[in-house]
């Protein structure tokens, strides 16, 4: 064996790690963790920050099943333990176990809520575990008996050399599952925010007045311990007060400043962070925006969405989605026309314009559609489908839709709607190309 080998077993993310020993007539050497090899082998980049030993004097000292809030590789140091997980996590795999004989060359990374335990085959055995979070003295731990029948560990000796509280843990019956980390919805009261949260029923989503992103004050508010993912839907999009003054901090502070400290939470806790972008970080010359295209924002709201891109990207697991041109439920373009046309108004639109309607639930779904399938971390572009048109042959549609004569909408050209208006510079090509789709 020249590198380590990684396999699964039947607990979902628990994996044996079979290590090379490097032996001579003055006794082996391994490399107990070797971050590069072992990811590249497939054994996550679990991110230890504490490594502990546990030495026992005879064989047949038993310790466990205890499931701690974090991952953790365990292995041996010298000697030999039969080591047993029960996985105590909610949902289908709640209760499947797992056993096997640890040596030297044999490790098993156990991912958070699976619980572990191990009797010592031989004197003088140390036990090793890497660990990605601190240990605490106020911590809550999830716990079964070490004689549960149930579970019905295989333990190869008596279980006689155990402490009084393992001996009291509970019955598999009696244990409360570990709850699955989750992810959190900011910007919980948007357009994009509702529509994620019908698709994420199980989410925690905060709406502004839960968590203020530019008051870092209210970051503490989150359990972040129970977080996997940060989906950031909150935006400051008022395209055109983004060029006022005022506007312009705001801009900045909810677009580039709260993206960085969700930025430093994520690599600090290994969570994967979407941020959700747009197609004005384009100048529209092009008439289709590939993945790879390079940033030329016209105006302030582009300018911090690409920030905001830079900021994300230094994130190790991410996702920058761009879309374009979104509607949901709210106030948006669509609903404007719809009003417009029952009012019997005929609209000036422009008509020079052009890109893809991306409906929120489309979008929500999407975003959900890259978690669950670990697409490629990175930018991907999610919009609506068809061909591109300018924003007047929209309100045409919705105009027809209400009954309305689509000749009552009135195109215009950008020059003429923007006359004696204080318009933010828009792009005039925003449709976006997928992720696989070749530049043009």
């Amino acid at each position: 064996m020249t590198g380590p080998e990684v396999t699964a077993t039947a607990i979902p993310g628990l994996l044996v790690v079979h290590l090379p020993v490097h032996a001579d007539n003055r006794g082996w050497f391994k490399e107990n963790w070797q971050r590069t090899k072992m990811v590249d082998a497939g054994l996550p980049d679990f991110g230890p920050v504490q490594h502990n030993i546990a030495f026992n004097t005879s064989a047949g000292t038993t310790r466990g099943i205890h499931a701690e809030p974090w991952d953790k590789l365990v292995s041996v140091a010298t000697g030999r333990v039969f080591a047993a997980w029960v996985d105590l996590r909610a949902g289908e795999s709640f209760g499947a176990t797992f056993s096997i004989e640890l040596d030297a060359s044999t490790a098993v990374f156990i991912p958070r809520g699976v619980a572990n335990g191990y009797q010592t085959l031989e004197d003088g055995t140390a036990y090793s575990y890497l660990v990605n979070a601190h240990w605490t003295p106020d911590g809550e731990y999830a716990n079964v008996n070490l004689a549960d029948e149930t579970v019905n560990v295989p333990w190869p000796l008596p279980l006689i050399e155990i402490s009084d509280k393992d001996r009291g843990h509970p019955r598999l019956a009696e244990v409360v599952p570990v709850p699955t980390r989750r992810a959190l919805i900011l910007g919980a009261d948007g357009q994009l925010g509702r529509a994620l949260r019908e698709v994420l029923p199980d989410a925690l989503a905060l709406s502004r007045s839960q968590l203020d992103l530019t008051d870092p004050t209210t970051y503490d508010r989150v359990p972040w311990d129970d977080i996997d993912t940060i989906i950031n839907a909150a935006a400051f999009t008022a395209v055109d007060a983004a060029e006022t003054p005022e506007g312009r901090q705001q801009a900045w502070a909810v677009n580039v400043t709260a993206v960085a400290a969700l930025a430093r939470i994520a690599i600090q806790r290994r969570l994967t962070l979407v941020t959700i972008s747009s197609d004005y970080v384009f100048d529209g010359t092009r008439p289709e925006h590939t993945i790879d295209e390079p940033l030329s924002p016209l105006g302030v709201y582009g300018q911090t969405k690409a920030a905001g891109e830079a900021v994300t990207s230094t994130v190790q697991k991410h996702y920058i989605v761009r879309t374009s041109w979104v509607v949901g439920d709210g106030g948006n373009f669509v609903a404007t026309m719809q009003r417009l046309a029952q009012g019997g108004v005929r609209p000036q639109v422009v008509d020079d314009q052009f890109g893809r309607l991306t409906t929120a639930a489309e979008l929500a779904e999407g975003i959900v559609g890259l978690l669950a399938s670990g697409a490629p971390y990175g930018i991907h572009h999610l919009t609506g489908g068809g061909e591109p048109r300018s924003w007047a042959a929209i309100a045409r549609e919705v105009f027809a839709a209400e009954g309305r004569d689509p000749a009552d909408v009135v195109g215009v050209s950008t020059e003429s709607y923007g006359a004696d208006k204080h318009l933010a510079p828009r792009p005039r090509h925003s449709t976006l190309a997928p992720r696989d789709q070749p530049p043009a």
